[in-house]
């Protein structure tokens, strides 16, 4: 499985900005979705999932401004940032699940996009 993340850039307190993250290869026992987030110096946390059903999860620091997408037809998944904050800055990184037996999950990870949040 091949994850491609892109949309990151530099954006003022306030504003908004869109991920993209398409998966290639082989992606036909691809569960859940993902992006993760990496500040300098800390590590790297969940920020959003999604089910191939559709279930949705987020950190409790962007509920409510950030939204998940997919769309399994195209491969793609989406997150929506609105009222970004300087705090949000950090390296993005697009995750697919897959099962891998009873309990174990196999992730992949895409190369990582920049969001930066200027005060």
């Amino acid at each position: 499985v091949q994850l491609q993340a892109s949309g990151g850039g530099l954006v003022q307190a306030g504003g908004s900005l869109a991920l993209f993250c398409a998966a290639s290869g082989s992606i036909f026992s691809i569960n859940a979705m993902g992006w993760y987030r990496q500040a300098p110096g800390k590590q790297r946390d969940l920020v959003a999932r999604i089910t191939q059903g559709g279930s949705t999860n987020y950190a409790d620091s962007v509920k409510g401004r950030f939204t998940i997408s997919r769309d399994n037809a195209k491969n793609t998944m989406y997150l929506q940032m609105n009222s970004l904050k300087p705090e949000d800055t950090a390296v993005y990184y697009c995750n697919a699940e897959r099962p891998a037996g009873v309990g174990f999950v196999t992730h992949y990870w895409g190369q990582g996009t920049l969001v930066t949040v200027s005060s």
